[in-house]
């Protein structure tokens, strides 16, 4: 198990080194000159060339690269162009606030799409089932943004029982937080929910019809138990489901949170491209990888907890 963590890390740390680089030179790829743009409205040279040496923009790409690598080992993600704050401030203000909506998405999406993939496959056939098949297409097909938009058209300005935009911390105000929190929520995990559920349900069927549950139901164990039994198999498919979908989920909230008007990392990074704020993207962006790369590995070990088979093939390797 402890070989095939350290395998599982190896590669995540060269992932987010590769990423890291693909970050870097996709924002320089943004058009338009961030030296010019800071500097106002019909700039000089002098102005332009002071502001290119003063965030390095003067050196070569690669002098460039290794410098914000170097930083950014340190903790030091350099200063906003905008307002001179330090990165890692402002990430640290925007990142709880996506914290919070990203983590109950996913609960919301785990517990009803496993909820409604198990009761899908264990009345297949019935009414339930095609409910259950309904909410799965319906997920999967209708974007978020038009959800999103729906839903504050119906229950904000039609019956006015949801505030349609804005966000107050838990902290400051509970009732508050959760009453902005409950459309963005529901939306971002209705997609989430449809994926989930629609792979809970395939592979609950295959697990119930294995030749371990039929061996099972001839001994005399009951229904609920077969399902029991074969649900912790299914859930090695669920939790690779919900790894993949992370990235899914991440661009869903950047979409979200201009909706809602949530100062999360999603609203960061397009206020950051449309000012050419270099730092604030690099962060935000990097950040984000970096969550997403640690996520996958926490995924690949619970999945190699789940099915001790894969565990021996990484070993062997």
């Amino acid at each position: 198990m402890i070989e095939f963590i350290l395998r599982r890390t190896g590669t995540a740390v060269v992932t987010l080194f590769l990423a890291s680089i693909a970050v870097f030179l996709g924002v320089r790829a943004l058009p338009g000159d961030p030296a010019t743009v800071l500097a106002g409205e019909s700039p000089s040279p002098e102005a332009v060339a002071a502001i290119r040496q003063q965030f390095g923009l003067d050196k070569p790409l690669p002098v460039q690269y290794l410098s914000y690598v170097g930083q950014a080992l340190q903790g030091n993600l350099g200063s906003s162009t905008q307002d001179k704050a330090p990165v890692t401030q402002i990430l640290g203000e925007r990142l709880p606030v996506t914290l919070e909506l990203t983590f109950l998405a996913i609960v919301v999406g785990v517990v009803i799409g496993v909820l409604a993939g198990i009761v899908s496959a264990v009345r297949r056939g019935s009414v339930l089932d095609y409910v259950a098949n309904g909410f799965g297409l319906f997920g999967l097909s209708v974007p978020h943004f038009w959800l999103g938009l729906v839903g504050i058209v119906i229950f904000s300005v039609h019956w006015q029982v949801l505030p349609a935009s804005g966000f107050i911390g838990f902290a400051d105000d509970p009732l508050g937080n959760i009453e902005r929190m409950v459309m963005p929520v529901l939306v971002l995990g209705t997609g989430l929910a449809a994926v989930i559920m629609r792979q809970t349900r395939s592979s609950l069927l295959s697990q119930l019809s294995a030749d371990y549950v039929r061996t099972a139901r001839s001994k005399g164990l009951s229904r609920t138990a077969q399902v029991v039994h074969a649900l912790r198999n299914s859930l090695t498919t669920v939790t690779t489901v919900i790894g993949l979908q992370l990235a899914g989920l991440i661009s869903g909230a950047v979409i979200i949170e201009q909706i809602f008007v949530i100062p999360g990392f999603g609203k960061l990074i397009v206020d950051g491209v449309s000012s050419r704020n270099y730092p604030v993207i690099q962060g935000a962006v990097l950040v984000t990888v970096a969550g997403y790369v640690v996520v996958n590995l926490l995924v690949d070990v619970t999945y190699a907890y789940l099915d001790p088979r894969l565990r021996m093939a990484g070993a062997s390797e």
